[in-house]
């Protein structure tokens, strides 16, 4: 979260930039669910399993998601043999890759957007961008929907087609510098961030450069975040082609997937999230 205590030199300069990201982002994803989907209804794979029976190294992240429960590092079957791809090439140049979040259901999806953590960082970025004003409701919905992707419609893990990613060195173990490390909401965050070094400015391109030799494309409002075969990605790449992957209910007994009945509807409707500002305001009013 930006720093609201300190100001530095460049802060209007950041604030500037974060506003501009933001409202890129918001366009972007606006344009996303424009683009046609014609779910395939391909099923799931586990990126570990396929790892394991590859012989590939990989890391994964241990910790939660939304306070207690388990991420599932599992990604639409077709997309496996690229990322076991990526992580072979990763490996020559003496890199691990880390994935640090793959699918998530809808409720793991709603529920990170209303954890008092992330709407606590979605709040404070917000009156930081404000100069310290209280942020209104629905600045608040429209910094959601790019940050948490309040709307199913516009976030590609509940679609199975992404990944959050970390690199670390073979030889020492330490990770590649980003400028921060996953998860971060703050000027620093956008890919194309101007307030990180030129070295780990070039560490994010070289790591972009080799997900999307195979395909994964980076979202710009993430530095960790690439995704492949959602309406994000035709978007972005201009294919010409309906999206194969959208927003679905996935059965692991059975390995099969159901499309959201509704995915234009907000997953944190506006009287819930007045609620959530309320409660955000306090507990930062209270710090």
């Amino acid at each position: 979260m930006p720093n609201h205590t300190e100001s530095r030199p460049d802060e209007d300069a950041r604030r500037r930039f974060w506003t501009e990201h933001m409202e890129r982002s918001h366009y972007l994803l606006q344009a996303m669910t424009e683009h046609p989907t014609i779910e395939s209804g391909e099923g799931f794979a586990s990126i570990a399993d396929a790892a394991a029976e590859a012989g590939v190294e990989l890391l994964f992240s241990n910790s939660k998601i939304a306070g207690d429960l388990d991420r599932i590092f599992y990604i639409r079957k077709s997309l496996i043999p690229d990322l076991l791809a990526i992580a072979r090439d990763m490996r020559e140049r003496g890199w691990l890759l880390k994935i640090e979040d793959g699918y998530r259901t809808q409720q793991m999806q709603t529920e990170l957007g209303q954890k008092p953590a992330v709407f606590d960082m979605i709040v404070g970025s917000c009156r930081w961008e404000l100069s310290g004003e209280t942020p209104p409701l629905d600045l608040i919905r429209r910094r959601s929907t790019c940050l948490v992707a309040n709307y199913p419609n516009r976030g590609t893990h509940t679609m199975g087609a992404a990944v959050d990613i970390s690199v670390f060195n073979l030889d020492n173990g330490e990770e590649i510098s980003r400028g921060k490390s996953y998860l971060e909401m703050s000027e620093y965050t956008p890919m194309n961030s101007p307030f990180i070094s030129p070295e780990e400015q070039q560490n994010r391109r070289e790591i972009t450069t080799a997900m999307e030799r195979h395909g994964f494309l980076h979202y710009p409002g993430e530095f960790w975040h690439y995704n492949k075969g959602d309406a994000l990605y035709h978007y972005m790449a201009k294919t010409g082609k309906a999206a194969d992957y959208g927003p679905v209910d996935w059965d692991p007994a059975t390995n099969q997937v159901t499309p959201y009945n509704d995915v234009s509807s907000p997953l944190t409707p506006p009287a819930a999230m007045a609620a959530h500002l309320d409660a955000a305001i306090a507990r930062l009013d209270a710090q």
